[in-house]
């Protein structure tokens, strides 16, 4: 599992493509892609497709999205034709929550917001991670708070693999840019307000000066505004 030591100078002094294919090639067939079809996410999907990176792409379905997150899914299969996996929630986990809570018990408290993640999301996430070695994701330093304490490459002690992020360090403006530049399709609801798109009942557009992810969980306590989907974990030794 030395991955630093296998791909230190690749992942140091190269773009976000050699780092892709390298992390590919050196991981062949176990390294997984998620995306939620936000601005980052249709970077680094476009990297992958445009450039015939042998990396899987996934996302979650969570039975909540968007209807304009359902229109950025279809027009990026129709652009790049490549499949995207998509996981469901076990439908007796789901079932059972709903039949007991009702469809929207995650505003009554942080706990049950939390078990509305963990059946929608982290469940699923752990069946598309099963049996891999690296996930790529498109998180960014600038994101929010606790991001900033991230590192480009860590070790994902709760999944037990290698996490990297390609474009860590990229501002919103060079992701716009990219997104510009490569005629990429992205969902609308960006050019509203949202830049952190999750599922409908919990995202909301934020205002002018709010956080990036303001406008997600915004019932709650800042501190608490994340899914389980991305914790800090240890960093990987370069």
């Amino acid at each position: 599992m030395d991955f630093s030591t296998r791909l230190k100078d690749k992942i140091l002094n190269a773009t976000p493509v050699e780092t892709l294919q390298a992390i590919a090639a050196a991981y062949p067939g176990k390294v997984v892609f998620s995306t939620s079809f936000g601005w980052e996410d249709q970077v680094i999907t476009d990297m992958i497709f445009r450039n015939n990176i042998p990396i899987e792409v996934f996302t979650l379905e969570t039975g909540r999205l968007f209807t304009e997150t359902y229109y950025v899914w279809n027009r990026t299969l129709e652009m790049y034709q490549k499949p995207i996996l998509a996981y469901y929630p076990n439908q007796e986990l789901l079932e059972d929550m709903v039949s007991k809570k009702g469809p929207n018990s995650f505003y009554e408290s942080v706990e049950n917001r939390k078990q509305c993640c963990g059946i929608r999301k982290l469940e699923p996430l752990k069946r598309a991670l099963s049996g891999n070695e690296v996930w790529i994701t498109g998180i960014r330093a600038e994101q929010s708070l606790n991001r900033h304490d991230m590192s480009a490459i860590e070790w994902d002690e709760q999944n037990q693999l290698i996490k990297y992020h390609p474009i860590f360090s990229w501002s919103l403006e060079e992701v716009k840019t990219y997104i510009k530049e490569n005629n990429i399709p992205y969902n609308p609801l960006h050019d509203r307000g949202f830049p952190s798109i999750g599922c409908a009942p919990c995202t909301r557009a934020v205002q002018p000066g709010e956080d990036f992810r303001a406008g997600r969980w915004w019932w709650e306590d800042s501190s608490k505004r994340e899914c389980g989907l991305h914790t800090h974990n240890e960093v990987v030794e370069k």
